[in-house]
């Protein structure tokens, strides 16, 4: 029986955050797959293992959760003054497409250690000992990501005492900052950083009532909603809600209304092909609650709670750009998240999430009646997995 042999192609499986993906070098990939398109496409959704009827990504790289059905793409970047361009690409568990509206906050983390890893920072930039700092044009969203890498005996540092919740191990730290996080005109996101004007709006959501509701896009166009306006504490946990399927299609469908409010689409039909973006999540006030770790997170230990869904299930901790959301939000005052953590003027954030804590800095300015954060700031780290090469089959794509 004729049959096609599988083809090699160079990768490196990575954790960055609280996620993770397979990483390629664009000059790696297959020609055909070196450009936009379905082959690109199909090329990834085999290497993940998706689509799966089954939802668990047997048969390829993936881990049956949105945290972990992920792709990056790093190239030579053709902008001026960056180092590298990041393509990232969610690949959809069940559904033959890749999301590639957004980025991915916590792979962020794991782009400026892979650049330098991997050629594409000069050697005489590395030092012995000390930091490089990587800038990384973030294409999905046309933004810029200034990541500082540790670099031990020439090398990237990765082991180290850096805890963050939602991740076993300790790791080194890797400061990231993101430039100028909220959308501008012109950008996938609808315009300015609050698309309706509002810092609050009525969302009329069928079936769900009138929320009220802070639409933001910075770092992650996202929807936050009151926890106890849709019958939730804050503190609640992945089984909560994933298991659950009556609260899924409740949250699904505020994410859809609240994407056509946003001007991220103009029907609603459309947000099934979106899974990425928008996000939805809702926040409440401080209060003792335990963590997926069996951890106690004290209420004075916390500013608000949030809880962020993110491919259509409860994330396991918070994304990465959905913590910039965050932060944002809550500098600006009169915001939901803002409320939620007290009101007033804030540069920093640290907010409750299912496996512990994250604090975020965020400064928020307000010109001509226009807000506007310059940059965004948090702590993630990053390890490399596994390196070599991924299989698929030759006739995949």
């Amino acid at each position: 029986m004729a049959h096609v042999p599988q083809i090699k192609i160079p990768a490196t499986y990575m954790r960055g955050g609280t996620s993770k993906g397979v990483f390629f070098r664009l000059q790696d990939l297959p020609e055909a797959a070196r450009k936009p398109g379905e082959a690109r496409d199909r090329l990834l959704l085999r290497v993940i293992g998706s689509p799966d009827p089954y939802g668990k990504q047997i048969d390829g790289m993936g881990a049956a959760t949105s945290s972990t059905s992920k792709t990056v793409i790093i190239s030579k970047s053709t902008r001026p003054d960056h180092d590298v361009d990041y393509l990232f690409g969610q690949v959809s568990i069940d559904q033959p497409f890749v999301d590639w509206s957004g980025n991915c906050g916590n792979l962020s983390a794991a782009v400026g250690p892979f650049a330098i890893s991997n050629g594409f920072i000069d050697a005489s930039r590395i030092p012995e000992n000390g930091t490089v700092t990587v800038k990384i044009w973030q294409a999905n969203i046309g933004k810029t990501i200034i990541s500082h890498v540790p670099i031990t005996n020439g090398a990237v540092q990765e082991t180290g005492d850096f805890e963050l919740d939602g991740v076993t191990f300790p790791a080194a730290e890797v400061q990231l900052e993101f430039m100028d996080p909220a959308a501008e005109e012109g950008d996938d996101g609808g315009g300015a950083m609050f698309p309706t004007g509002n810092l609050v709006d009525d969302l009329e959501v069928p079936g769900v009532g009138t929320l009220k509701a802070t639409m933001i896009n910075a770092g992650i166009p996202t929807i936050f909603v009151n926890a106890e306006a849709i019958g939730y504490t804050g503190a609640e946990l992945q089984d909560a809600i994933n298991g659950d399927p009556k609260a899924l299609a409740m949250f699904e469908t505020i994410r859809a209304y609240g994407a056509k409010r946003m001007g991220l689409i103009q029907d609603i039909a459309e947000a099934q092909k979106r899974q990425h973006t928008p996000k939805v999540a809702f926040v409440a006030k401080p209060t003792t609650y335990t963590a997926s770790s069996g951890k106690t997170v004290e209420a004075g230990a916390v500013d608000l709670l949030v809880r962020a869904l993110s491919m259509g299930k409860l994330h396991h901790a918070m994304m990465g750009t959905a913590a910039v959301a965050i932060g944002t939000a809550a500098a600006v005052p009169g915001t939901l998240v803002n409320l939620a953590a007290g009101g007033g003027e804030r540069e920093a954030v640290r907010f409750g999430h299912p496996s512990g804590t994250l604090r975020v800095g965020a400064q928020a300015e307000q010109a001509d009646g226009q807000w506007t954060v310059k940059k965004a700031i948090m702590s993630r780290s990053a390890r490399v997995l596994m390196e070599g090469w991924v299989r698929v089959p030759g006739d995949a794509f």
